[in-house]
């Protein structure tokens, strides 16, 4: 067991209408580089990712992106990270992601960032792993997911230990309460991969 020393963020390529999405994104990022937890995300230079990575930066932290080539080829990476993974698809984007993290955070965003959520929630309920999983629920923007997972376990289509995989936090503040200190596994119990 050991404290976290990296977090992928989940979160959008977009910055919503909102404008506390994006200053909780500069505070997880802030946040982030104070604890000298690394962020692992997708390179995105656009959306509150961009806004999460340029917080690390200024403070001083470690930001990795890991970005497709097709994507980085279209200017859609962050320019100035800490380190730049190219890879070649999508799936081998999830798992370097996978791998580099100790845990995982989830800001608001859009499809691409639900993708990535059940996915690892999907993985850690067949034992894959055992990172946490936070939900980051901005402004109140992931309550209506909460009422979905509730609903899927109570009609009987997901155990009620799920609930257990999955920490919903308020905002930024409620994310680095709950990541600093915590401890975690040196590596998983298996190696989860794709396809």
């Amino acid at each position: 067991m050991r404290t976290i020393r990296s977090i992928c963020v989940y979160c959008g390529s977009r910055e919503g209408r909102d404008p506390a999405y994006r200053q909780e994104a500069a505070l997880v990022g802030a946040g982030l580089a104070a604890r000298k937890i690394s962020l692992v995300y997708g390179a995105g230079g656009i959306g509150i990712m961009n806004v999460v990575a340029d917080a690390v930066l200024k403070g001083g932290g470690v930001a990795i992106g890991v970005i497709p080539r097709h994507l980085a080829a279209q200017e859609l990476k962050q320019d100035g990270l800490t380190e730049t993974v190219l890879v070649d698809t999508m799936h081998e984007r999830k798992q370097i992601m996978f791998e580099r993290a100790d845990a995982f955070a989830v800001l608001p965003g859009g499809f691409g960032t639900l993708d990535e959520f059940f996915e690892m929630l999907t993985w850690k309920m067949l034992d894959l792993h055992r990172k946490p999983i936070f939900l980051v629920d901005s402004a109140g923007y992931w309550a209506p997911l909460a009422g979905l997972i509730d609903h899927v376990i109570a009609k009987g289509f997901a155990g009620p230990e799920t609930r257990d995989m999955i920490k919903i936090v308020s905002g930024a503040e409620g994310l680095l309460t709950a990541i600093t200190g915590l401890k975690v596994e040196s590596g998983p119990k298996h190696q989860a991969r794709l396809g």
